[in-house]
């Protein structure tokens, strides 16, 4: 990054770190179902029902929010963009009913879902332009990185001061948006479009014109959502429920796989500048098959320690590939807007993830391993054959 200016690391740095916080905003709620369901006198399973909903709401923040980035510029948005999910990630602990909070985490989950379009963009159109490859998987990078942060938190003060405080901790990210004010350009890329009257372009007809692509796009990211959150959300429980480890060991094994994470997404997303984006995600996708009976299936915490890190950095490795391989599929004049909208879509189509999960394992006779290893294989197996038999019909870049 020697070549860089300190601009242009300003506004990777704030991209980077919305995605971060964001994420941990999100991830703290997966250590804390038994507490919530607890305080609201319900059941694991109604509480999960605030990850469908925030993942079911992303869509509408992607298409709201990401237009708006077009219109307006992609630094007005991300600050208002962090205000907001700062602001419902405070809201979330003073919730005194399970509707309330549920309905806190739907609007939260409009935020989240405007935060990766512009940031993502921002953070590309910014950065040279040989750098876009490590750029994307240093910025997918940050949704693990988030995870991370939410399990040393967890594992740190949970103890001490229980799932409402740690929903107030979640707020703090409200001052990154001085920082953004501050330090952080416009992205060049709208600035050039903006002198040629070209970031008003009506989304609809992009959308007809190329419709091919964005359900493609919508199909492969469904695939990718369930992928994440598949091997992501129900993690926890099934270390807390099915294993019967202690927070801290479940924070120690959170902490190793969300480092794995973070290293295979800057490493494969690296890695894509050299290989091709198509072939670095099917190598990863593929090598996270191999990992499934270790990660879901071991016994003990240190080999189901060795299984997760194992997956995870297959499954960020795929992940952090997406960044700039949607902004390179998608037409110029949209790549604000529809990039998170295919992702978020997705996100919408595999909201029920968790859901689904917990009613396996429920009809399993409480068997996680098999609803974690189901779902996962089934996710990588789709992005293979996505990868494999689609992706040089609608990209004319080095995929």
């Amino acid at each position: 990054m020697s070549h860089w200016t300190l601009k242009q690391k300003s506004a990777v740095f704030a991209a980077v770190s919305c995605w971060v916080l964001d994420a941990f905003d999100f991830f703290l709620l997966v250590f804390v179902f038994s507490d919530i369901a607890k305080s609201f006198n319900v059941s694991i399973e109604e509480v999960s029902l605030a990850v469908f909903l925030t993942l079911a709401a992303r869509p509408i923040g992607a298409l709201l929010l990401g237009r708006l980035a077009e219109k307006y510029g992609r630094k007005p948005l991300l600050i208002i963009n962090v205000i907001i999910f700062s602001s419902l990630e405070l809201a979330s602990a003073f919730a005194p009913t399970l509707f309330i909070f549920l309905t806190i985490r739907f609007i939260y989950g409009i935020a989240m879902g405007g935060i990766w379009g512009v940031a993502s963009s921002l953070a590309l159109e910014t950065a040279p332009e040989k750098s876009r490859g490590f750029v994307s998987g240093l910025f997918q990078a940050g949704y693990p990185a988030g995870y991370l942060l939410a399990a040393i938190v967890f594992g740190a003060l949970y103890s001490v001061l229980g799932w409402q405080n740690l929903f107030i901790i979640g707020s703090l990210p409200i001052f990154l948006g001085l920082y953004i004010w501050f330090a952080v350009d416009e992205s060049p890329v709208w600035l050039a479009s903006k002198q040629k009257d070209k970031t008003n372009t009506p989304l609809l007809p992009i959308i007809k014109n190329n419709w091919k692509l964005c359900l493609y796009a919508v199909l492969l990211m469904t695939c990718f959502n369930f992928f994440s959150h598949g091997t992501q959300d129900a993690y926890p429980i099934f270390l807390e429920k099915q294993q019967g480890f202690a927070p801290h060991t479940i924070s120690f094994i959170a902490i190793s796989y969300n480092i794995a994470s973070i290293l295979g997404g800057i490493f494969f997303g690296s890695l894509s500048a050299k290989i091709g984006r198509r072939n670095a995600i099917i190598i990863a996708a593929a090598l996270a098959l191999p990992a499934i009976p270790l990660w879901a299936f071991a016994s003990g915490s240190v080999m189901l320690g060795v299984g997760a890190f194992i997956m995870q950095f297959m499954v960020q490795g795929a992940w952090g590939v997406i960044p700039v391989y949607l902004n390179e599929l998608m037409p110029e004049g949209a790549r604000a807007v529809l990039p998170g909208f295919v992702y978020q879509l997705g996100n919408l189509l595999a909201s029920m993830n968790l859901s689904l999960q917990i009613y396996i394992a429920n009809h399993a006779n409480g068997n996680y391993s098999i609803a974690l290893a189901v779902v996962a294989g089934c996710a990588a197996i789709g992005i293979l054959l996505f990868m494999l038999l689609g992706a040089n019909k609608f990209s004319t870049k080095k995929i």
